[in-house]
């Protein structure tokens, strides 16, 4: 079950056009589905038909995982790099790291031990680096938590940076209820502290976007899409941290954001995984690209 709460941009919106916008992989059909099993609660009544929605109304979602994002038992992820310690895989959009039908949950299937080392959004794609035996991932956790791997993402964004390059400091706070996160330049009582990195790749002064590389020093739930939007540098597509305009205007619906590259930068106790010191494991191509041209 998915609990959501409505926000002031969806006041006034149909019921099935809100779902289609927060979950693009729902097929239609399932949609009317829920409708007819009245398997949709809007503040704990079951609903049978589209019906006008308002901000703070509280939508309970009774379809499986799987359905809401359109993921198949049977999908086959690519691999981007294996040897004997690690495996990286390429996840789609719509695909959790964990939970049921998840990214996890479909390669337990295809080895004896997989576990992941780290986890990005359900709707970011792109690398996720896994551990192929339990040396591995005690080595790769601290790895991970001491900025011994540095991990790198692709953001398209709306607005244009004053700076070719940029560290921003800043604080998180999670509301684990709304399933939001708000940033604040100030720490506060609940607030953590987060550090992001980026350079710009390119941009397009008439669209006013910006493709940056982005380096996640902290990683903290939500982290690149908040911390972009907070400084003016909202992520094309995302409907929770971006603006609804701007996607629509874009014609995107699913976050610009993938993550992109791995690098090895151990400093000791690096046991079975030395070998790993220096390496890159990063995609062919760097996305979106194709919206920069005229």
């Amino acid at each position: 079950m998915k609990e959501l709460i409505v926000a002031n941009k969806d006041d006034n919106k149909k019921l099935i056009t809100y779902l289609s916008s927060t979950f693009p992989h729902l097929k239609l059909n399932n949609i009317y589905k829920a409708l007819r099993k009245k398997d949709i609660r809007v503040n704990d009544v079951r609903i049978s038909k589209d019906i006008l929605i308002h901000s703070n109304d509280v939508i309970k979602v009774y379809i499986t995982d799987d359905i809401l994002n359109g993921v198949s038992n049977n999908i086959s992820i690519p691999v981007v790099f294996e040897d004997e310690n690690i495996v990286v895989f390429n996840k789609p959009v719509g695909l959790e790291v964990e939970g049921p039908s998840s990214l996890t949950e479909l390669e337990e299937k295809n080895y004896s031990f997989i576990k992941p080392c780290h986890r990005i959004d359900i709707n970011t794609c792109g690398l996720v680096l896994y551990a192929k035996n339990q040396e591995a991932l005690d080595i790769l956790i601290s790895k991970f938590k001491n900025e011994e791997i540095e991990k790198h993402y692709i953001a398209l964004c709306y607005g244009l940076s004053k700076s070719s390059e940029k560290t921003i400091d800043a604080y998180l706070f999670k509301d684990s209820k709304k399933a939001i996160v708000y940033i604040s330049d100030s720490n506060q009582k609940g607030y953590v502290k987060i550090k992001t990195s980026y350079k710009v790749i390119d941009s397009n002064i008439d669209k006013k976007i910006s493709l940056l590389d982005v380096n996640l020093h902290t990683g903290r739930t939500h982290q690149i899409r908040a911390h972009l939007a907070h400084i003016g540098l909202p992520i094309i597509g995302d409907g929770k941290y971006g603006s609804y305009e701007i996607n629509k205007r874009f014609k995107v619906y699913t976050q610009c954001l993938e993550s992109y590259s791995l690098k090895f930068d151990f400093k000791n106790n690096n046991g079975i995984l030395d070998y790993l010191n220096t390496k890159e494991i990063k995609l062919k191509k760097i996305p979106y690209t194709g919206f920069l041209q005229d």
